[in-house]
């Protein structure tokens, strides 16, 4: 299968997902969360697809894996603030699997994307 936009890619697709999934999971969170773990949360689940997007389009292999890495540094975010979310008193009765469960698939398919494109650069 030919690439041709960043829209093509399965990781920038379930990137796509999983910020649906954390919007849709943070409109149940307190209204006194709205300036604190929801934003937090929602602004790291967009950075994901965001920067698999903006590197996908620089058009080098550096860059793309530098926009990659990013993008990991993002999950890495979510996923603590997903783990501060599940021991707060008002938000730990929510159901995380279906976040956790995109968060990994995200993660894992974007490490595996730098090592590859990491391997092709290498002399």
């Amino acid at each position: 299968m030919t690439i041709y936009s960043h829209k093509d890619l399965i990781v920038w697709q379930k990137g796509i997902m999983l910020s649906k999934q954390i919007y849709l999971l943070t409109e149940k969170f307190p209204r006194e969360e709205l300036y604190g773990i929801t934003s937090q949360m929602r602004r790291a689940a967009v950075s994901i697809p965001s920067n698999i997007a903006e590197g996908r389009s620089r058009g080098t292999r550096k860059d793309f894996v530098q926009f990659l890495r990013i993008a990991i540094g993002s999950a890495s975010e979510l996923e603590t603030q997903i783990e501060i979310a599940k021991q707060l008193p008002k938000t730990k009765e929510y159901s995380y699997k279906e976040v956790d469960i995109l968060l990994s698939e995200v993660s894992r398919m974007t490490m595996a994307m730098i090592k590859k494109l990491s391997v092709k650069a290498s002399p």
